[in-house]
């Protein structure tokens, strides 16, 4: 919940002029109400608008939600679904955010899906039954088909915001475990094509050793997507 849309619509702006030769997708997600604003600024560029959130229904008696229909009229193309914030603060189940995952597919949106653990359930030793346990229950009768349009991002709770992160040896062996879990229920195939991001206080000084890990993808990146001296580096990491 950063930035009204002149500000969002600058960092856009600075983000499509320096990224415009990048060999990597690349996605932001402004607040909704600098979605329009900033698809004017990325329309024909290398980078996609992507929403933070949407509601589970696609249209209604739904008091300040916002629907797939509504992110696609404003020309969204990615949404990010299962944020540990939206799971942890406002307390969205693995059912709710199923709901979500289906719709957004239905309509034809990417899908970023995210899991992680806590840091009490990590040193109880259940992050990798947590992490399971949201993944397939946030993809419940989700088919193959629509596996291909959907991104998972590992983003241990106790990393986000907090200046922690998992080491890349760490975080390496829950995108491996998500793999593994994943080619048991999908196929191995679709488990090998599937990108796994990896979101907990990533840096410009620690971008670098995550993505030469094997099993990470990608980053979805927070606090440091908000100004160019930081995302740029994140972005332009082959480059360091």
């Amino acid at each position: 919940m950063h930035y009204t849309s002149a500000e969002a619509m600058a960092l856009a702006e600075a983000l499509v002029g320096e990224l415009k030769d990048s060999p990597h997708r690349l996605m932001i997600a402004p607040p909704f109400t600098a979605l329009s604003a900033v698809q004017g600024v990325v329309r024909n560029s290398n980078v996609m608008l992507g929403a933070q959130n949407m509601a589970p229904a696609e249209s209604g008696a739904h008091t300040g939600e916002v629907s797939v229909v509504m992110l696609k009229d404003l020309g969204v193309e990615v949404v990010i679904l299962g944020h540990s914030e939206r799971r942890h603060v406002y307390g969205e189940t693995n059912e709710l955010v199923n709901r979500k995952v289906k719709l957004a597919l239905q309509h034809g949106l990417e899908t970023i899906v995210c899991v992680g653990e806590t840091l009490e359930e990590r040193e109880g030793g259940k992050a990798e039954a947590v992490t399971e346990d949201q993944l397939f229950g946030s993809l419940a009768n989700v088919s193959k088909e629509e596996l291909a349009k959907v991104t998972v991002a590992y983003e241990p709770v106790w990393a986000i915001g907090t200046g922690k992160t998992a080491t890349p040896d760490d975080a390496d062996a829950m995108h491996a475990f998500i793999r593994r879990r994943i080619g048991e229920a999908y196929g191995q195939d679709l488990a090998e094509s599937l990108v796994i991001q990896y979101g907990g206080s990533v840096k410009p000084d620690n971008v670098k050793d995550l993505m030469a890990r094997e099993n990470i993808d990608g980053a979805l990146v927070g606090g440091a997507s908000l100004k160019t001296e930081t995302f740029l580096p994140i972005a332009q990491y082959e480059k360091a």
